[in-house]
């Protein structure tokens, strides 16, 4: 993943976490806050309570890949929360999981939004 496109400092974490919105699931809890720029930036935080550095990895890696495939509008950051149950879960159940809360927090961009760029 480029860097553009990370959360790397702790000010940007902590933005999100103080003015962001907040999703909840039984697998992951979604941050999202508006940015200053056109890109959207992703950061991932994944507890040393989900496992052991391959279960946080593995994790990690299905939210990454999560996040590069659903169309997401720009101009965000959002922060990718793991909860213990994460562990255990499948890419499809982490997916359909993540995508229930970015429509819920309207952050998925629309069918006809789509088109008309």
């Amino acid at each position: 993943m480029n860097k553009k496109w990370a959360l790397t400092k702790q000010a940007q974490f902590k933005a999100v976490y103080e003015s962001g919105i907040t999703r909840v699931d039984k697998y992951i809890v979604i941050r999202a806050l508006t940015n200053n720029i056109e890109t959207t930036r992703f950061g991932y935080s994944i507890s040393k309570r989900v496992g052991n550095a391959v279960t946080r990895n593995r994790v990690r890696r299905l939210l990454r890949e999560i996040a590069r495939v659903e169309p997401i509008k720009q101009g965000l950051d959002i922060v990718f929360i793991a909860r213990t149950d994460s562990a255990d879960a499948s890419y499809a159940q982490l997916r359909s999981s993540v995508e229930k809360l970015l429509h819920q927090a309207d952050l998925l961009i629309e069918v006809n939004e789509k088109s008309s760029s």
